[in-house]
């Protein structure tokens, strides 16, 4: 025989049920209300303000010029700017390989940037412009001492300009730093000779092909050189030293032959 439930026993039950849903409905509207409450208390204070702008990577300008590009300002929403478009504004200078913006923490935000690899430095007036490993020349926030690359004299041919930043690019970084200058010296056999002077007073011919391969050597063939003898490198071909005291005696007798079979009837 079924068993028969009286409605006084489900009574209970269903007051259960009721209480539950009622407890539910209560904790989903308190969950938004303070929830919402939180959200405005966040926007009006200062917790949603930036108080910090970072920048790391900055050597070629200033931090304060990328601050300034950002446009973003202290004491403005920390969500009122959208990161890509502020990385997109940053990116479109020459100078800058890549960058990113990004939130820090609950009030802070950051700027990194990798800058273009500074190669060298041209006469631009009287004033010296930075050379780019991307082959851009920009113009540097107040005078420069260019005692970090060389200085690149004669190179109005962009062919043979975009060549030998090319090569200045795949040198060692040590090596770089002893060049100080590179002079465009085209010969009849050889549109791409160069003229390099050394920090070390030494002199080195090249040809602008093989420069840096043969250039990355520099170090090494120094080394078996006496210290106190400067001279002429000739990497041209191979690898030939003739002291400074040797070239200008030759050119001396030179000139005096010449200056002698001038004066023979």
């Amino acid at each position: 025989m079924e068993k028969v439930i009286d409605i006084e026993d489900r009574i209970p039950t269903f007051k259960e049920r009721r209480r539950r849903r009622t407890n539910k409905k209560f904790s989903i509207l308190l969950f938004l209300f303070v929830t919402t409450l939180l959200i405005v208390l966040y926007f009006q204070s200062s917790y949603s303000q930036i108080q910090s702008i970072s920048v790391s990577g900055a050597s070629l300008v200033s931090e304060e010029k990328y601050i300034e590009q950002s446009t973003i300002k202290l004491g403005e929403s920390m969500w009122g700017f959208r990161e890509n478009q502020v990385t997109e504004i940053i990116e479109q200078n020459d100078w800058v390989e890549s960058a990113k913006v990004k939130r820090t923490w609950l009030t802070g935000v950051e700027i990194q940037v990798k800058e273009y690899k500074k190669v060298g430095y041209e006469e631009n007036g009287e004033a010296l412009h930075i050379i780019l490993e991307n082959g851009k020349t920009i113009e540097p926030e107040g005078q420069v001492v260019p005692i970090d690359g060389p200085i690149l004299s004669g190179f109005e041919k962009e062919k043979i300009r975009v060549r030998l930043i090319k090569e200045l690019k795949n040198l060692d970084s040590e090596v770089l730093l002893t060049i100080s200058q590179i002079n465009y010296k085209p010969t009849e056999n050889d549109p791409y000779s160069i003229q390099v002077f050394m920090n070390d007073g030494n002199e080195v011919q090249a040809i602008i092909p093989s420069f840096s391969e043969k250039m990355n050597f520099y170090p090494s063939i120094v080394s078996q050189l006496e210290p106190d003898v400067k001279g002429i490198i000739d990497l041209e071909v191979g690898s030939f030293f003739q002291p400074y005291k040797e070239v200008y005696n030759n050119v001396v007798e030179e000139e005096a032959m010449e200056v002698e079979e001038e004066q023979t009837p």
